[in-house]
């Protein structure tokens, strides 16, 4: 592609990236709508946004997958036409990308993870030169500051590792001169808190070394800590681009939404004085031993735990997927099937595990193939599926759920990460569940869907499900919970409630660092005296032996 308007010579004051009246359409729906910002040099810079406001569909159009509508693109002082513009258009002009899935080879070594993306100096059909090759990756690695190996296979490296080693593959070329802007899409969206810690610092050092970074994140913390200046989208349009030393979570929170943030309620009579639904005791499955807890109706409890530290374990055993190793589990004073989806199911228990696309959905279906899946029977005759039931049922909980999507019959891959999850709680909610268990719930979604999400939790716990609640956030777990425990070395080592449970708190459990000193341990008050379940279970089958 050529530029429009080339400067004479790029001036070292030009922003790195200037988009000046930016438009998009898809079909009817207005995309972008003449959006204009600036991104400096040598600084972070986040693009901040809900789903549907556009965010995605202008980070498109910068890596060239979209072609704009109308508008430009300067670069370096150098105005590109955004109606023309590729993939390799992209590149050639300094813009780097990468994304949650980082699109590294788990089989392959450092050194060839970044030979698939270059030719280093190979060609025709000459043989690799592995030691030019390995000597190349060393010195970019180190440039980066990445501790590793170039011989080290890529599945044996650190999530976060992983990332900043796609970064630095991005910019191999433009590392000495500091040149190149970088496009970080949820970068630290499955990333636990400490290895999130390290990208984000990582960001701060390309920053350091003239790089301009655009940042893009649901975790507001990470907005705020990082970030030198912020633009936000909301429907497409541009609504406010200014330093970050002008915002915090408060204002964060009405500039992407459009509404000041709602503040989390707390269930304090459920967390106290309900009944018994799920017990645990000396539970063990997996790396956790003599798990002792106690859910009761109408509460919901949260896991603080890091990552390997088996709280997504314990959720798929209470849901059937893995056995159990000893101990009892039991709902409503009933005990559990060991490893049985189908009688969890019948009994009264939903999962939604950390991977929604890979493992809640199927993504190649539509909205209505999805609602249904629980509950095909209701739809069956005997000789067919009745289509037209199911997709009234399937555009009722649509709109009761307010899910934005064109019709029952959209793809769910088409749909934003928000509206996937909706989607995959609606599915489980209206079956009415006794025991909800939720892995990360709002990974990778927005503060909008979060904030629908948390509410929906709260609506399924007043009806009186238990809910059992892993994040990796300690700020959702504080906005969501009631009580949070903390699983750490195979045991659950502190709890945290009412005035206690903040997001300090939440960390440090998560680190094993236990009870504040005169609490009583959750082992001490989740054995204490049981209340009878008022709700009798008719379809739990009980553990065969």
């Amino acid at each position: 592609m050529t530029a429009v308007g080339e400067a004479q010579s790029p001036q070292t004051t030009a922003p790195a990236i200037r988009v000046n009246a930016v438009s998009k359409t898809f079909g009817g729906t207005r995309a972008l709508r003449d959006v204009s910002f600036e991104v400096p040099r040598a600084s972070v810079h986040a693009l901040c946004g809900g789903n549907g406001s556009g965010k995605s569909t202008l980070i498109k159009i910068l890596a060239g997958v979209h072609q704009a509508d109308s508008g430009t693109i300067e670069i370096d002082g150098h105005v590109h036409d955004a109606t023309r513009t590729n993939p390799g258009w992209a590149g050639s002009n300094g813009l780097y990308f990468v994304h949650q899935a980082v699109g590294t080879f788990p089989s392959m070594t450092v050194a060839e993870n970044f030979a698939v993306s270059s030719t280093f100096g190979a060609r025709s059909l000459a043989p690799v030169s592995w030691r030019a090759l390995h000597r190349r990756v060393q010195k970019v690695l180190e440039q980066f500051e990445i501790d590793v190996s170039p011989k080290t296979i890529m599945a044996q490296v650190p999530p976060a590792t992983r990332t900043m080693i796609a970064v630095a593959r991005a910019l191999q070329y433009e590392a000495e001169a500091g040149r190149g802007t970088l496009v970080l899409d949820e970068p630290t969206a499955s990333l636990p808190a400490e290895e999130a810690q390290a990208v984000l610092d990582a960001m701060r050092g390309y920053a350091r070394r003239g790089h301009a970074v655009v940042f893009v994140s649901h975790r507001l913390s990470e907005l705020l800590a990082v970030s030198d200046s912020a633009t936000f989208l909301r429907d497409g349009r541009h609504v406010r681009t200014c330093d970050a030393a002008d915002l915090d979570e408060s204002i964060l929170v009405q500039l992407i939404t459009g509404h000041a943030p709602i503040a989390p309620s707390r269930n304090a009579v459920a967390a106290h004085q309900a009944e018994v639904r799920l017990r645990l005791e000396n539970f063990a499955v997996g790396s956790l031993d003599d798990i002792c807890l106690q859910v009761r109706a109408g509460e919901v409890v949260g896991i603080a735990g890091l990552l390997g530290s088996g709280r997504s374990t314990l959720l798929q055993s209470l849901f059937g997927v893995r056995p159990a190793r000893g101990g009892r589990a039991t709902l409503d004073g009933v005990e559990l099937t060991a490893n049985d989806v189908p009688a969890a199911i019948r009994g009264g228990i939903a999962y939604v595990p950390e991977d929604r696309a890979g493992q809640a959905a199927f993504a190649e279906l539509s909205i209505r193939a999805n609602l249904s899946a629980p509950s095909l029977r209701r739809y069956w005759n005997r000789v067919w599926l009745r289509r037209a039931a199911e997709r009234s049922d399937a555009q009722s909980v649509i709109e009761r759920y307010k899910i934005k999507v064109d019709g029952p019959e959209a793809y769910f891959a088409t749909m934003s990460g928000g509206n996937q999850q909706k989607v995959v709680l609606a599915r489980w909610l209206e079956l009415a569940p006794r025991l909800l268990l939720l892995d990360e719930p709002t990974q990778g979604v927005d503060i909008g869907a979060r904030t629908a999400i948390h509410q929906l939790v709260r609506q399924v716990a007043a009806a009186g499900t238990a809910v059992l609640l892993v994040s990796s956030d300690p700020q959702e777990l504080v906005d969501a919970c009631d009580r949070v425990v903390g699983v750490h070395s195979g045991r659950i080592t502190g709890e945290a409630s009412d005035a206690d449970l903040t997001v300090r708190r939440c960390t440090e459990l998560g680190h094993g660092l236990g009870a504040p000193s005169g609490a009583r341990t959750p082992t001490s008050r989740a054995l204490g005296p049981r209340t009878p379940a008022t709700h009798p279970p008719t379809s739990m089958e009980p553990r065969t032996s």
